[in-house]
């Protein structure tokens, strides 16, 4: 998908794991352009100049610096990207293109539209991300593969939304249109109910747990992975659910009722219905694509059987290394109920992966 002419200046207003990684993506297209950033932590911008990502740095949201922009992404918070578009609409080109980044798209959508300048808007949520958060966990590779939904109101130029399309297929992504509205409803079941669930599952061990902290201890396996997402930033759930309320709170009701009816025949002993319950739920997930990272970022694991003696993990890590593949993450499993394998190993890509799987089983490790 072919970007069209006309762009040639790039702002960020707000630098963090989103906007960095979209701006380290652009920096190493072979075309250049001149990218200028503004972020409430300074020291965010300066590191970003200092790699050679951006190229100028706006001393406010009132820089004159930004009339120059011809496409504009809002990557603060959502609630503070409205904000900041009613701070720099006085300084807007008539030709911009203001996009935004953010998980919920009503707000943001019925804000462009208050401020008269629905034509020029085109909303936009990268359905990727990481537990870490800020510049300084970006990746230029982060949305690779993610599917990059882009939103638009009834009145927004055609030509600003193909150009959008356009920058999400030039870093990787998959770009998807679809209605503001229905983003939102989308992103509540599939997306924000989640990330409840997952901080509910938490606080019911946390509540519940012994005086010995056991459930603690051996909460392992598909427990930390259902958990998973429960580590990200309070903060952000927080605008998210203060934003998208209506929508998690009926899903809720629907997940609240589900549940009921679950509890209702684990209690009675009606076996087929749950037999029901669980077979239909894994027939559906096995029907899931899995071409995308999703709101919920994919994990890449290995478990591989070794022996326990010294020296093994470290012969593991060094054969990985020599092929040059990026250990994220690595752990030992001491609950080994559901999972294979002693020595878990988290990395980078699908391709990272099945690699590791292939080295690792020729120097004769089991590996799943």
């Amino acid at each position: 998908m072919k970007i069209p002419s006309g762009i040639e200046t790039i702002a960020f207003i707000g630098l963090g794991l989103i906007g960095g990684s979209i701006a380290k993506a652009i920096r190493a297209f072979p075309r250049r352009y001149h990218l200028i950033a503004w972020n409430p932590h300074a020291d965010r911008v300066d590191a970003a100049i200092e790699e050679g990502i951006i190229d100028g740095k706006l001393s406010s949201l009132s820089d004159p610096m930004l009339a120059e922009a011809d496409l504009i992404y809002l990557c603060a918070p959502v609630e503070k990207n409205q904000k900041n578009l009613e701070m720099i609409l006085p300084l807007l080109k008539d030709s911009v293109i203001i996009t935004d980044i953010g998980s919920v798209k009503t707000n943001i959508h019925e804000a462009a539209i208050r401020l008269g300048i629905e034509d020029r808007f085109v909303g936009g949520h990268p359905m990727a991300g990481s537990e870490r958060t800020g510049y300084f966990a970006s990746k230029e590779h982060l949305l690779e593969n993610a599917y990059y939904v882009i939103t638009a109101s009834p009145k927004a130029d055609e030509a600003r939304i193909r150009c959008m399309c356009a920058f999400a297929a030039a870093i990787g992504a998959i770009p998807i249109r679809m209605d503001y509205k229905e983003h939102d409803r989308i992103v509540a079941a599939v997306s924000h109910v989640p990330h409840v669930l997952a901080a509910s599952l938490v606080h019911l061990v946390e509540d519940n747990d012994n005086p010995e902290h056991l459930m603690k201890t051996i909460a392992a396996g598909g427990f930390k992975d259902i958990t998973r997402i429960a580590s990200s930033s309070p903060q952000m759930w927080e605008e998210i659910c203060m934003t998208n309320g209506d929508n998690i709170t009926d899903f809720l009701d629907r997940l609240i009722a589900s549940l009921k009816d679950t509890r209702e025949a684990i209690k009675n002993k009606q076996a087929l219905s749950v037999n029901a319950f669980f077979s239909g739920a894994r027939d559906y997930r096995d029907s899931f694509i899995e071409a995308s990272s999703g709101p919920i970022k994919r994990v890449f694991a290995l478990h591989i059987d070794i022996a326990d003696e010294p020296g093994v993990i470290a012969s593991v890590s060094t054969l990985l290394a020599v092929h040059t593949i990026n250990i994220r993450n690595i752990g030992i499993t001491h609950n080994r109920e559901v999972e294979r394998g002693a020595l878990r190993i988290e990395v980078e890509t699908a391709k990272d992966a099945e690699t590791a799987r292939k080295v690792l089983s020729q120097h004769g490790y089991t590996v799943t």
